[in-house]
């Protein structure tokens, strides 16, 4: 079943008065329900902005071409106020970054408490479930922690941590591994995995191509449009995605 929908999406920032990008040029594209899929290419390809309008932090184009269409769970999105968009994104989204997005004043604790405050969550609930997302993540013992005081992977772990905190439907991760060495991004990719198994749908946007390899199914960008969907047999083999 179709968690995410999104067609005829569009999307241009302008430079200056000659200057314009043409960031999204008309992309279709669904995400089921329990899916784990990379969206990779190459810098400028559109990627990060397709994932900001499938995030609800950016809205589609209106205009230059056919009406675009969002739709999650179900619920047609591209209409919604700013205020209801915050709110889909704070109970029903999670997001992990390149940059971490830690607040370096707040303990690993209060970063993830954060989370439960943006989606209405008080009190003892949310003390419980800011603990519960950072056993999760293997930082039960580094609540008390700083930002400066952890490393490059435990702080991702702590921004993984804040995104699961809501048992979010789908988590969007922007490039998670992009400033880690490869044995603790591994480790982020493996956590993130483990997510999946569990029946979390995963999105992560990426342009290492070994690490979008790595997970079932890959949608290639190119000069903001879609070129290649391809979906890994169980035994491998990789195939075109209608």
């Amino acid at each position: 079943m179709a968690l995410l929908e999104g067609r005829n999406l569009r999307k241009t920032y302008n430079r200056g008065k000659r200057n314009h990008v043409d960031a999204l040029r008309g992309v279709d594209v669904t995400i089921d329900e329990g899916e784990m899929v990379a969206i990779t290419g190459p810098s400028g390809s559109g990627k990060s902005t397709l994932m900001h309008i499938l995030g609800l932090l950016h809205a589609p184009d209106p205009n230059g071409g056919p009406a675009p269409e969002l739709r999650f769970e179900g619920r047609d999105l591209v209409d919604l106020g700013d205020a209801e968009r915050t709110r889909i994104r704070a109970k029903s989204m999670g997001f992990v970054f390149q940059e971490f997005n830690l607040v370096p004043i707040l303990t690993a604790f209060e970063n993830v408490l954060l989370a439960c405050d943006y989606a209405g969550i008080k009190g003892a609930r949310a003390n419980e479930a800011a603990t519960a997302a950072l056993q999760l993540v293997g930082l039960g013992d580094r609540m008390g922690h700083r930002p400066a005081e952890m490393s490059g992977g435990e702080q991702q772990r702590v921004a993984l941590a804040r995104a699961l905190v809501n048992s979010p439907h789908l988590v969007l991760a922007d490039e998670p591994t992009g400033n880690l060495d490869s044995g603790t991004g591994g480790a982020i990719l493996a956590l993130l995995q483990e997510l999946n198994d569990e029946g979390a749908t995963i999105v992560v946007i990426t342009h290492d191509r070994d690490l979008a390899a790595r997970l079932p199914r890959q949608v290639e960008m190119l000069d903001g449009r879609i070129v290649a969907d391809t979906t890994r047999a169980a035994g491998g083999a990789n195939g075109s995605r209608p």
